[in-house]
């Protein structure tokens, strides 16, 4: 009977003139391709033009990598980024953080939105979130090939030994720790097939903000769950009731709930935004 999983994969898929090539940002490039694709495909299906796309993916890479970056300075490390703030540009160091990079796509796409499509933005992101979910299962495929961001240890038989991970070895003395990168996979799955049925079979993106809705209680409501399983990802979570993640997550959990409710009570709801 399985015990554990022993991973020792290495996140460097090649070197190149001294410069390592690894599968998180490979898989981060082959997200954003992937939801390029399914972008266009879709923006084709309800005869919408083909440069919206174009500007789409371009708003969409450059405010989410951004964000990303921005939110891991100032959310998790801001007293070490305050007084490097050349740093903050090392992206190559590592550190990015899913919330930072959704605040930014908001704000980003609130202004493509007006710009472009003149929607609502949750116009946008009903159509947006299954692109969205396979770049997120990208992106956690990418931590679990890094071995970073995993859990505390576990007797389950699908445990991890991240022989790879220094933080591992120091903080758990080499025990099986839960696999909260593939954990989270598996909501990311979970929201693309819940926003694919939602969108094709039941037509439900002609009420205006209930797929991102519901996709963002699924997202959010998910990571707020398995925050209680993953160990602290800096050292001034340690002592936190609730983590950095969680506190993060709670507005994007409530926003899920009111863009779903009043797209249900009332689908031409005018939103504050």
């Amino acid at each position: 009977m399985l015990a554990y999983i022993t991973w020792d994969v290495s996140p460097t898929i090649f070197s190149i003139f001294g410069r390592e090539v690894r599968w998180y940002g490979l898989l981060w490039g082959i997200g954003f391709l992937i939801g390029y694709e399914m972008m266009s495909r879709l923006f084709k299906h309800e005869k919408h033009p083909d440069a919206w796309v174009d500007k789409l993916f371009f708003y969409t890479i450059i405010s989410s990598v951004v964000g990303a970056r921005l939110g891991h300075c100032l959310f998790y490390e801001w007293d070490y980024y305050s007084a490097n703030p050349m740093q903050i540009f090392a992206i190559w160091n590592g550190g990015l953080a899913s919330h930072g990079g959704v605040f930014a796509l908001i704000v980003t796409l609130m202004y493509y939105s007006k710009k472009v499509t003149h929607q609502s933005v949750w116009w946008l992101f009903d159509r947006m979130i299954p692109a969205i979910a396979v770049a997120c299962a990208c992106i956690r495929l990418g931590n679990l090939m890094n071995s970073e961001i995993f859990g505390y240890p576990t007797t389950m038989p699908w445990g991890f030994k991240f022989v790879r991970s220094a933080e591992w070895v120091k903080e758990f003395n080499g025990l099986p720790c839960h696999p909260t990168q593939i954990y989270e996979m598996l909501y990311c799955i979970a929201a693309l097939i819940v926003s694919l049925v939602m969108y094709w079979k039941f037509k439900l993106q002609y009420r205006v903000g209930l797929i991102t809705g519901v996709c963002l209680i699924i997202f959010f409501g998910s990571r707020f769950a398995l925050e209680f399983m993953k160990n602290p990802q800096v050292a001034a979570e340690v002592n936190m009731q609730l983590n950095i993640g969680q506190q993060l997550s709670i507005p994007l959990i409530l926003l899920g709930v009111y863009l779903a409710v009043t797209a249900l009570i009332k689908p031409d709801f005018k939103r504050l935004f």
